[in-house]
């Protein structure tokens, strides 16, 4: 299973990149409603894949096919949102992709509960048997309806378009898509290549992280209490990840918002630089309350990085090339989905579980640290590559 979420994260990032280049000739509509019916269809063969015992069918339908539908889904909203809220991109863009953190909530702890509810049946001898195949169809329908729905309604505002009672300022001339650069001078600018870094150092250690919050908070509670009980140290992990993941969307329109008065990489800086503190702090942390604090935090930081750089990337290189840059800025969610687990696996592999947990806390810290001081090579400025006239 891990193996479908990192192929399913690898590709959603390459999908967004590609969709933010196709967003200028196709429009929101059909690029939203090409990821909602690739998500879907992706679901669907997951589930045929179950039905006839195929490790590689559901790596292609949900890895693949899912993941792709993810990528267009995600960039085209963020995208569009940009264009109709310029006076607020921060908070607009985070509120945006905190609907991607809170969809995940809603999934494991709402909507896939009572799908495998309905599908599940005891027989006569008293065994549990669930219809997983039909589970993920009822995915793909359930998903897939009111996707479909919405993204009839996507469009982008007409020319011209400003905000009532917003005046339009000398930092937000980039924003208002006058800039010369070319998409590939944007991807090809040093600014980019910063910016990229840091967003992959943030998603890196949280996605190191993330996995260890259950199994740590448990060891915890068995230290204190050794009678407790599996279920009952299980169910404190689960509710461990349901509160953090909360976290992790109120995170994306917190620093996003934050963002705005701020300035991007100012929160960028706060974000990096408090995380590299909280995993040192981790290392040392014997209290499960104190525990769960600090990883809230931490997802709140995670989510941060998805709500704050969609305007990073308005403000330095503009809405005409937003799309497309985005798109291309979340590839780092991609490497980032790939090489974080395989850190943390190697970990486990190698060492036992309190020395993986001490070891992915100190590399959590190298890697967001490396982002901190990357981050000091930029600023809030837009970036301009003017051509210059021939006489």
């Amino acid at each position: 299973m891990a193996w479908i979420l990192s192929l399913a994260i690898c590709f959603l990032g390459l999908a967004a990149a590609a969709g933010g280049i196709l967003l200028p000739r196709f429009g929101p509509r059909k690029l939203a409603l090409a990821g909602i019916m690739l998500y879907s269809t992706g679901w669907l063969i997951g589930g045929f894949a179950l039905e006839i015992k195929s490790l590689a069918l559901l790596y292609i339908g949900l890895g693949v096919i899912g993941g792709i539908g993810l990528g267009l889904g995600y960039v085209t909203p963020v995208a569009t949102a940009a264009n109709w809220f310029p006076d607020k991109k921060g908070f607009i863009t985070g509120m945006v992709v905190m609907g991607f953190g809170f969809g995940a909530l809603f999934m494991s702890k709402l909507i896939g509960p009572f799908l495998i509810g309905i599908c599940t049946t005891i027989s006569p001898e008293g065994t549990i048997l669930t219809a997983w195949a039909k589970v993920f169809y009822l995915i793909a329908i359930s998903l897939g309806i009111p996707g479909f729905i919405s993204s009839m309604f996507m469009r982008n505002p007409p020319d011209g378009f400003v905000p009532t009672g917003w005046v339009s300022q000398a930092s937000d001339i980039m924003d208002s898509g006058t800039s010369c650069l070319t998409p590939l001078q944007c991807i090809l600018s040093r600014r980019f290549i910063l910016m990229f870094s840091i967003f992959f150092c943030n998603i890196t250690a949280g996605i190191m992280f993330i996995g260890f919050q259950s199994p740590l908070l448990q060891d915890m509670l068995r230290a204190e209490n050794p009678v407790s009980t599996s279920a009952v140290l299980a169910a404190a992990g689960a509710t461990l990840i349901g509160i953090s993941s909360l976290f992790n969307g109120i995170g994306r329109i917190f620093w996003g918002g934050l963002s705005d008065r701020i300035g991007r990489i100012q929160s960028f800086r706060l974000i990096l630089s408090s995380q590299i503190f909280v995993f040192i702090a981790l290392l040392f942390i014997k209290s499960p309350t104190l525990f769960g604090v600090l990883v809230c935090y931490i997802l709140l930081c995670y989510g941060g990085g998805f709500g704050t750089m969609p305007s990073f990337v308005l403000t330095v290189f503009g809405n005409r090339v937003m799309a497309v840059v985005y798109g291309c800025m979340l590839i780092a969610w991609s490497m980032a989905g790939l090489i974080g687990p395989q850190i943390v696996a190697f970990f486990k592999d190698s060492y036992s579980s309190q020395q993986a947990a001490s070891w992915t806390f100190i590399s959590g810290a190298t890697v967001l640290t490396v982002g901190l001081l990357l981050s000091f090579a930029l600023n809030n400025d837009s970036l301009n590559i003017k051509t210059k006239n021939k006489n």
